[in-house]
């Protein structure tokens, strides 16, 4: 190829890297419109300059819980289908990246032609037979003067983010819906050793009564009334391992182990329950902006941006270079001999003159998407925003009401204590008894679900951060 060769073609290809401009919109970010604070700032506090912890579930101290975690997130079947979107995702990236440059082809061919003795164009002086050999390289290159190839990039580049927030975002619901079905599970066992102590008081109190009625100082309807309490903890017993096993059942699915089982704590005892972790006060509201939905939305909405200039460029003309070197002969010995070398050189031009108005109904169609992507991402953000803030009040609340919930316990428990030392005494009914029992075994099955509640407000408050919180030192 000669230097003049070298030469147009290398301007060619300058002019469609540098001397064109990407036409359509390029990405603003549209305005945050949150306030600064999730509610009004404490007094005397000032706001908390705080970043994301990914690994959010270690803020509950739990080993059983940390290894469950993270064996989901290596086995669970929604995650494992994100991340292979992300594989595809990323391919589609490096496709539309290719565009950038030439497309190089070798070609290569041999044919054997004979001609007809009878045509007009046959000559004697002629072999019938022809042969052809040749081998080449041929260039393909679309001179990307109004920047259509690299909004097509920018879209895939966006969409690939999406898909790897998309991932986290999956992550993300994973972890909680883990670490829900774990705290779900530890009071459950809570509730049974309760309920097992009831069953336990219970039973002492039927061979009470069955020693009152054999003394003659009760009644038989003290015995039936005893042995239908006994009945009903035993029943409340078999309810709470049911719901312990589809609770296990369902943290086996979720961390992608069947045979998976969760021994009992060693002690059962509601108050090793963990505390739920506070968030220090001043949260900023842009934390939220760091989650992987919102930041997933803001991906397709840059996406959708740059859908607008691809569309924008169908009003312009397309050109092409093509350019192929390489040598022709008749027979393959003298296929690189001196002599035998060919090339080519064209630019074409694509030009739109008449559509019926196809390429302004696509650039709608583009402005439609943006404008939808935008309204996602501000609906995405609010929503984020207003998870937190119902996670913040369910953990105050849920707090407040642990706090009522074991006044009516230590109440009950006394006023089962009185009763009994009555009933004793024989000041009062065996249906005293009961009632006292029943208030007391509600009241602690009620405290632990409340904590369980704050647990679970806990976990709600990490995933609508998108992780934990760390504060500035």
């Amino acid at each position: 190829m000669n230097t003049r060769l070298l030469k147009s073609l290398a301007a060619l290809l300058a002019a469609g890297a540098l001397g064109g401009c990407a036409v359509g919109p390029d990405y603003l970010r549209p305005a945050n419109l949150l306030p600064a604070l999730f509610g009004p700032a404490p007094a005397e506090a000032e706001v908390t300059t705080a970043t994301v912890d990914a690994r959010w579930w270690q803020f509950f101290n739990d080993p059983a819980l940390n290894e469950l975690i993270e064996q989901a997130l290596q086995k669970n079947a929604d995650l494992r289908l994100a991340v292979a979107r992300v594989a595809q995702a990323d391919a589609a990236a490096r496709e539309a990246g290719a565009e950038l440059y030439p497309g190089i082809n070798l070609q290569a061919g041999s044919s054997s032609n004979k001609v007809s003795g009878k045509s007009a164009t046959y000559s004697p002086a002629m072999p019938q037979i022809r042969q052809s050999r040749t081998a080449g390289l041929a260039v393909s290159y679309e001179l990307d003067v109004w920047g259509r190839v690299r909004r097509s990039d920018e879209a895939a580049q966006a969409q690939l983010l999406a898909s790897r927030y998309g991932r986290d975002a999956v992550r993300l619901s994973v972890a909680g819906l883990v670490a829900n079905a774990y705290l779900t599970l530890r009071a459950t066992d809570a509730q049974l050793a309760v309920s097992q102590e009831t069953l336990a008081t219970r039973q002492q109190a039927l061979d009470l009564v069955k020693k009152r009625v054999d003394a003659g100082l009760g009644s038989p309807v003290d015995l039936h009334q005893a042995s239908g309490a006994l009945a009903a903890a035993e029943t409340q017993v078999i309810e709470l391992r049911r719901q312990r096993a589809l609770g296990e059942h369902q943290l086996a699915l979720l961390s992608g182990n069947p045979a998976l089982r969760i021994a009992p704590p060693a002690s059962a005892d509601p108050q090793l329950l963990p505390l739920p972790p506070l968030p220090p006060a001043g949260l900023p509201a842009q934390l939220v902006e760091r989650r992987p939905d919102v930041r997933e939305a803001e991906q397709k909405l840059i996406a959708a941006n740059a859908g607008i200039g691809l569309a924008k460029a169908g009003y312009y003309p397309k050109f092409t270079l093509t350019g192929s070197y390489g040598s022709e002969s008749k027979a393959l010995g003298d296929l690189f001999a001196a002599g035998a070398g060919t090339w080519g050189l064209g630019l074409n031009l694509l030009m739109p003159l008449l559509d019926f108005g196809r390429t302004e109904a696509r650039v709608d169609q583009a402005k439609a998407v943006n404008e939808q992507s935008l309204i996602a991402w501000e609906n995405t953000l609010q929503g984020a925003y207003k998870d937190v803030r119902d996670a913040l009040v369910n953990s105050r609340e849920q707090a407040a009401a642990e706090q009522a919930q074991q006044v009516r316990v230590d109440q009950a428990r006394e006023t089962l204590r009185l009763v009994d030392l009555r009933y004793r005494a024989g000041h009062a009914g065996y249906l005293e008894v009961l009632d006292a029992q029943r208030t007391l075994n509600d009241s602690q099955l009620q405290q632990i679900a409340t904590r369980q509640a704050r647990l679970a407000a806990a976990v709600g408050l990490f995933k609508a951060l998108g992780g934990g919180w760390q504060a500035a030192s």
